[in-house]
């Protein structure tokens, strides 16, 4: 029962990060103005520039100017996104799966904690980014949210662990 409970909770929070991601990728390819503008103004230290030109004197040499490379670095991401993205939805169908009994547990764990290390991948990648591009001068709240997803993505992986080591 407790096993059943445990597998149960790793593919609800599967489900629940795979609609979370699936709801940015999706405002990223129909309205990618929304994110495009912020993830630009970091990598060309917008902020930065305007509001700390002190600070920004030391790290100067880091900005990207080019509005195409800004531009082919955003759709990298998003394709980064949608690899994450689809990687979450297939592990929650192998949950369903080994419910049913058309796999086993531990394929499912498996596949779960890879697609989880993709999504803790895109906010490490964030977090390392930005603070390469020093964006928490101006973009504390970015920066807020791609912690709290990190945070939750390792839960998740501990999670897994712990369901890993039920059902052996």
């Amino acid at each position: 029962m407790l096993e059943t409970a445990i597998l149960g909770l790793c593919a609800l929070n599967l489900v629940l990060m795979a609609a979370w991601l699936t709801t940015g990728v999706l405002d990223n390819l129909l309205h990618p103005f929304l994110n495009e503008t912020y993830t630009a103004q970091v990598l060309d230290m917008e902020r930065l520039r305007g509001d700390y030109p002190e600070a920004y004197a030391f790290v100067a040499y880091r900005r990207i100017s080019s509005s195409k490379l800004r531009g082919r670095l955003f759709r990298a991401i998003v394709v980064w996104e949608i690899v994450a993205t689809l990687a979450l939805w297939a592990s929650a169908i192998i949950f369903g799966l080994a419910f049913l009994g058309g796999a086993s547990e531990a394929t499912a764990i498996a596949c779960g904690l890879f697609a989880t290390g993709l999504f803790i991948s895109v906010w490490a990648g964030f977090l390392i980014a930005g603070n390469y591009f020093c964006y928490w001068f101006g973009h504390e709240g970015g920066q807020n949210t791609h912690f709290q997803m990190l945070h939750w993505g390792m839960a998740c992986a501990v999670l897994l662990v712990v369901a890993a080591v039920a059902v052996a």
